[in-house]
């Protein structure tokens, strides 16, 4: 603790980010990521023409402060207007900006509802923006059990698919909780980070977006198209909701994507059909993966995102830690969550299929003790 640093920064919990080794080898051996849920395939080769034309000579003058080529890319894609699209500097600032713009108010009564096991940078956001809040327990086999979200809050926002289980609510249970917080004239804000994995049948919640004016969907490019590395997120909803947003912005940095990003975004978002057929690759990846470990012991919940969420046998004599620690040894990085309730569990991010195969062989090894 600093004697500079004011009450704010003394109080605050930051987010600590999955491991991004500098070198990928360890003790002489090529490193397997499947920690930080990176799309384990290249972007679209439009994506790097695009960003290629941009980096020009006119990155001397300042980017597009509205973003209107991803936006209106966005807008295209999704069949809204461009009004009800926000770009911004990846999902987590938009969702730092949905924080400041829409929870809180001036009696701080109402509290915000997440999930007690969920995405843990809403908790860091709460306390940055003096947000109360309030976690409701998933239920025993790790779902969300909607009912407490149907009651008056300061607001809603989670994860659908949720992180880090990768289990997914139903369009309708969206519905039902976006409605209640009509009523209750809060805002929803539901992080779609990993839609983009869920099977064909799962629909998004930007289908409802001209149903319910406070419903906001926030998505990211890092992950559905392989974009980690670009920072590029957008946000969809009605035009009051954006409104806020940028109200927020242009009180922060107007200029939030600089010009190859704007660039290399607008691009991916018109590269559907390239990205829809990599991202299958994943999910078929995921169910093989799923399947496989379940037939070593593994306990795995269903996951609808580019990860699974998978506890190893308990006969094995090993915690979620002592798993972690042994594929670590052996080159693959996976993560843990020394939390309640998840301490026994790793999030496994979907690699390539030889990765997998790799992945695969290391719990044999693990589970034989070698």
């Amino acid at each position: 603790m600093s004697i500079y640093w004011n009450e704010r920064t003394r109080r605050l919990s930051p987010y600590v980010p999955g491991e991004q080794p500098k070198n990928m080898k360890l003790s002489g051996r090529k490193l397997i990521k499947l920690n930080t849920n990176e799309n384990p395939y290249p972007p679209s080769p439009r994506v790097i023409e695009a960003i290629q034309k941009a980096a020009v000579e006119t990155l001397k003058l300042y980017p597009d402060p509205a973003c209107t080529e991803p936006r209106e890319a966005a807008a295209a894609r999704y069949g809204l207007k461009t009004g009800q699209v926000f770009a911004g500097n990846g999902s987590d600032e938009i969702l730092a900006f949905a924080f400041a713009a829409f929870f809180g108010n001036a009696s701080g009564e109402d509290a915000i509802l997440f999930p007690d096991i969920t995405y843990s940078f809403y908790p860091v956001y709460s306390g940055l923006w003096d947000t109360p809040y309030k976690t409701i327990p998933l239920r025993e086999d790790f779902s969300i059990d909607t009912g407490p979200y149907l009651e008056k809050s300061g607001g809603i926002i989670f994860p659908n698919p949720n992180a880090p289980t990768g289990m997914l609510l139903s369009l309708e249970e969206i519905r039902k909780i976006a409605k209640a917080a009509e009523q209750n004239k809060r805002v929803f804000v539901l992080d779609e980070a990993y839609i983009a994995f869920a099977d064909g049948d799962a629909a998004s919640a930007i289908s409802l977006i001209n149903e319910f004016p406070n419903l906001l969907v926030v998505r990211t490019l890092s992950k559905e198209a392989s974009l980690a590395g670009l920072r590029a997120g957008f946000a969809l909803g009605s035009g009051e909701l954006i409104e806020g947003l940028c109200r927020i912005r242009d009180s922060f940095n107007s200029y939030t994507l600089d010009r190859l990003a704007l660039a290399g975004a607008a691009a991916a978002l018109n590269d559907s059909s390239y990205y829809e057929q990599i991202n299958r690759r994943i999910i078929a990846t995921r169910r093989r993966l799923s399947l496989d470990l379940e037939a070593l012991g593994f306990r795995v919940l269903p996951s609808q995102a580019n990860f699974i969420f998978a506890s190893p046998p308990p006969e094995c004599g090993k915690g979620g830690m002592d798993f972690y620690t042994a594929l670590r040894e052996r080159g693959i990085l996976v993560r843990h969550f020394n939390k309640p309730r998840i301490a026994g569990f790793l999030r496994i991010s979907i690699g390539t299929d030889d990765d997998t195969d790799i992945l695969l062989e290391a719990c044999k090894e693990i589970l034989r003790g070698v």
